[in-house]
């Protein structure tokens, strides 16, 4: 009844397939096969009241009498009267408007009840427009400011926070039939054509050049043969072994969205890798979406019709640990609808490598089976390797208290305003 909603957290913990209470404070879990990622994955497991849910279901009309038409109503009546057991209480919704947010006073951990007794969410998918809700004062905060408004933002006395993130933000390739990139030549290609020191300049430095999923000071790094780096001369070599030239090129559609969490800058970004990509004779057109509408088609896959004419997407992924990072991109068991390997990418040595990580019952072990793994992705390039976030966030010299983590979560109990 209840499974659909969780669809999203389901793939990222595929191997959970049962609890079992066991007293007041213990609860057994089952995986269908040795798993030492879980430890990670339940950190996604996010639990809603069941006495709160259930009174939105008990409340749908008698006349709905479809459980899952019934438990769908009920979910969409939830989300606009949530609840939980945080420092925040959910005050009003409006979809695409705004969120409120009231202190929580009875939050049980007294050192993180909230400094600011408001919290006021907008959603404004356009750069240029939230960095000047913040040069007006209309908003005390943005996220991802436009890059070319920087010096303006820092000159008016708002200050820029910034940090590296677990973040990765790529093309996924497809490997579907008749997907220009099942030849390794133009994977290869597309990657050395790409000059991601230019692209962090032309985001004003906000960000971290790709390599890999995992940059050269992660344990689980490894030793990759195929060194991500700017080479347009060898990327136009491979495209003319592949059969493309710049009379000849070859076309390809990438589907990514015109704002969204982790997206960074997607509609400037995907222009200037086309713009770049041109010189090595690749014709990108760029399909923009919704976030909600990519992020759903990502789920589904290239094999599903909504993928239709899609080469590649662009969805920025957290890549916190060997799950979200490795294993459901390159694993036949992450395949669509199961988790994100959005492609179809898998090779008998990531497959492999990935069980050789779920078997990992040690740090070290666990270092150097992830370390493996990504050395083994890295090499076969499913990805156009482009960025890591560093969340820039422009905030007002009002606010204090902000502490910029290496997360895609941010604390915002501790944060003060002075009025």
């Amino acid at each position: 009844m209840r499974r659909g909603q969780i669809g999203n957290t389901l793939s990222r913990m595929p191997t959970l397939i049962g609890a079992e209470k066991i007293d007041q404070y213990t609860v057994a879990l089952t995986t269908s096969e040795p798993d030492a990622l879980l430890p990670y994955n339940i950190t996604n497991l996010f639990i809603v009241s069941p006495t709160a849910w259930q009174k939105q279901y008990d409340a749908v009309p008698a006349s709905i009498g479809d459980a899952a038409a019934r438990s769908k109503q009920a979910w969409t009546a939830f989300a606009a009267q949530a609840v939980g057991s945080g420092p925040f209480k959910m005050e009003k919704l409006v979809p695409r408007q705004q969120l409120i947010l009231d202190k929580n006073p009875d939050y049980w951990n007294k050192a993180r009840i909230p400094r600011v007794d408001k919290v006021v969410l907008i959603p404004l998918p356009e750069a240029n427009a939230r960095t000047a809700a913040l040069l007006s004062k209309q908003v005390d905060w943005i996220e991802a400011p436009a890059p070319d408004s920087v010096d303006q933002i820092k000159a008016q006395g708002f200050k820029i926070y910034a940090n590296t993130q677990p973040h990765l933000w790529p093309w996924q390739f497809s490997f579907a039939e008749g997907s220009p990139w099942k030849d390794i030549r133009v994977r290869k290609a597309a990657n050395l054509c790409l000059n991601r020191a230019e692209l962090k300049s032309y985001l004003g430095g906000y960000m971290t050049e790709a390599t890999g999923v995992y940059e050269a000071d992660s344990p689980w790094h490894g030793k990759p043969t195929f060194q991500i780096k700017y080479d347009p001369d060898s990327a136009r070599k491979l495209m003319t072994e592949a059969g493309f030239s710049a009379a000849k090129p070859l076309h390809v559609t990438v589907a990514t969205s015109a704002s969204g969490s982790g997206q960074m800058q997607p509609l400037p970004m995907n222009e200037y890798i086309q713009q770049s990509l041109k010189s090595c004779f690749f014709n990108v057109d760029i399909k923009v979406t919704e976030w909600n509408t990519l992020f759903t088609n990502w789920r589904l896959g290239a094999k599903d019709p909504s993928a239709k004419g899609i080469d590649a997407i662009n969805v920025s992924a957290a890549v916190n640990d060997p799950y979200f990072g490795l294993i459901r991109f390159s694993t036949a068991k992450a395949f669509p609808p199961v988790a994100t390997n959005w492609g179809y990418f898998s090779t008998p040595e990531t497959e492999k490598l990935a069980t050789a990580v779920k078997h990992a019952f040690t740090p070290a072990e666990m270092d150097k089976a992830a370390g493996e793994l990504h050395a083994a992705l890295v090499d076969q390039v499913p990805f156009l390797f482009v960025a890591h976030d560093v969340g820039p966030r422009a905030i007002s010299p009002a606010v204090t208290g902000v502490v910029q983590p290496q997360s895609w979560f941010i604390d915002l109990s501790l944060v003060s305003k002075k009025e």
